[in-house]
């Protein structure tokens, strides 16, 4: 569902102290940008920001930092940042948000800015076979990812899409990914920390299962990463 245009969205963001614009300026810079140095996790498609918000509130000791494509959308979870950090006593000292198309991540950030973590969380699943390439967790993507991942990275992947699991699961291993957690019924088998998005209590409402993964960045398979460029 498109959200829609919010007036007051641009204006709070110019005003937060933790919304970077132009991000493309800030490539090779982001870790700079934080009060501590300390390890940084990064959430791809953040939405409305309850994802982030909570892990950040709760995470003094961890750097967030979340991306999203539009304003109107990052304004709202820039609120619920607000919300979060208020109801702990605390400023908003350990995250920052960005707005940039990830699949142009290449241009945005550099092996100078590198994430020891990278959250995925029901991202739009693209299910027609032409648009494959487009998902966030496509092999060529995370081949992206690559380039910004610490050694032993994890990627965290949440979603309610089969097909998109099944799928992810294929590029994970074409990428240079070992899966070391799975479970396709999160709510039955819950881990640590698991901070729940409007778009998961919506889908375990409708007795969706929520799948869930961890995959960790080894070493590249011997064989060529092209062969999910069919697909």
């Amino acid at each position: 569902m498109r959200m829609r245009r919010k007036p007051w969205a641009r204006p709070e963001l110019a005003a937060c102290p933790y919304f970077f614009d132009e991000a493309v300026t800030r490539r090779g810079t982001w870790r700079s940008l934080f009060r501590k140095a300390q390890p940084l996790y990064l959430e791809l498609g953040m939405g409305k920001g309850a994802f982030i918000a909570q892990a950040a509130a709760a995470h003094p000791e961890i750097n967030y930092m979340g991306v999203d494509i539009k304003s109107d959308v990052i304004g709202v979870a820039r609120r619920r940042v607000e919300s979060e950090f208020e109801a702990v006593g605390r400023t908003p000292d350990n995250i920052i948000m960005t707005a940039f198309d990830i699949t142009r991540l290449p241009t945005v950030m550099d092996e100078h800015d590198k994430v020891d973590r990278i959250y995925i969380n029901f991202c739009n699943p693209w299910p027609t076979g032409a648009h494959h390439k487009k998902r966030l967790t496509h092999t060529r993507q995370l081949m992206n990812y690559r380039n910004i991942l610490a050694d032993g990275g994890e990627i965290h992947f949440k979603t309610d899409d089969d097909p998109l699991f099944n799928s992810s699961l294929r590029y994970f291993a074409e990428a240079g990914f070992e899966v070391i957690h799975m479970t396709r019924d999160l709510h039955a088998n819950p881990t640590a920390d698991n901070y729940v998005t409007e778009h998961e209590i919506m889908f375990s409402e409708q007795g969706i299962p929520i799948k869930f993964c961890i995959a960790k960045m080894v070493a590249l398979p011997d064989a060529p990463v092209e062969a999910a460029e069919a697909e």
